[in-house]
């Protein structure tokens, strides 16, 4: 019998490798209505095993996005690697408050700090918001892991590179803050490892920000 499809059902358009182990995939948009910073759950279709990806690409866009890092022994991440244009996924969303309030990208300044894949919903708001006076801060180990970094503006993306010496800064995104200083109506929104973002916060907090500007989305 032939599978029935439902308004779950997205078609893959395009998958782009960035690295050996990291990929972003491209599905029809569906007529998907999301905010940006918001996530969907996918899967293949038919599987019930599912995962939670933040929406990498615009509001505006024509279609929708994910980044995926593939993971060892991740069943999940180890067949969405092995998609092709034409399969299917299973997707459910738009999820989440992670986004921006539109009333302060005038008032206010934007530092958005991720480390590795956790730069999609940040991805998602530069190109939904053309007006925000943001600085990037990207945590990675080695400079070819800077995703996509064509798409920002080249004074407002700092790579962060623990690794090597091929990023802006050689160190951690927390070293990067420990050395800098942001203006009192700055707001910060953290999206990657729990331990990423709780040290930034601290280094933060002691910096005399307050917990109401600060927003997290921890990917694990």
């Amino acid at each position: 019998m032939d599978t029935v499809e439902t308004n779950t059902t997205y078609k893959v358009m395009d998958v782009r490798h960035l690295t050996r182990d990291t990929f972003r995939v491209r599905l029809e948009r569906n007529g998907m209505d999301f905010q940006a910073g918001q996530h969907v759950v996918l899967g293949i279709k038919g599987d019930y095993n599912t995962r939670e990806y933040s929406i990498y690409s615009g509001e505006k866009d024509e279609y929708l996005e994910i980044l995926v890092k593939a993971v060892d022994e991740g069943y999940l991440t180890a067949r969405l690697k092995e998609l092709e244009p034409g399969d299917k996924l299973d997707v459910f969303g738009p999820m989440g408050y992670f986004t921006i309030d539109p009333n302060k990208i005038a008032t206010h300044r934007f530092v958005f700090i991720a480390s590795g894949t956790g730069i999609a919903p940040f991805k998602s708001f530069v190109r939904s918001y053309h007006d925000l006076n943001y600085t990037l801060l990207h945590g990675v180990r080695y400079g070819h892991e800077t995703y996509d970094s064509g798409e920002y503006d080249p004074q407002r993306y700092i790579s962060c590179t623990s690794r090597d010496n091929q990023g802006k800064f050689h160190g951690r995104v927390t070293d990067y803050l420990k050395q800098s200083d942001f203006a009192e109506n700055t707001l910060f929104y953290f999206c990657g490892n729990s331990e990423m973002i709780f040290d930034a916060m601290e280094v933060l907090k002691e910096k005399g920000f307050g917990r109401d500007q600060m927003f997290a989305e921890v990917y694990f």
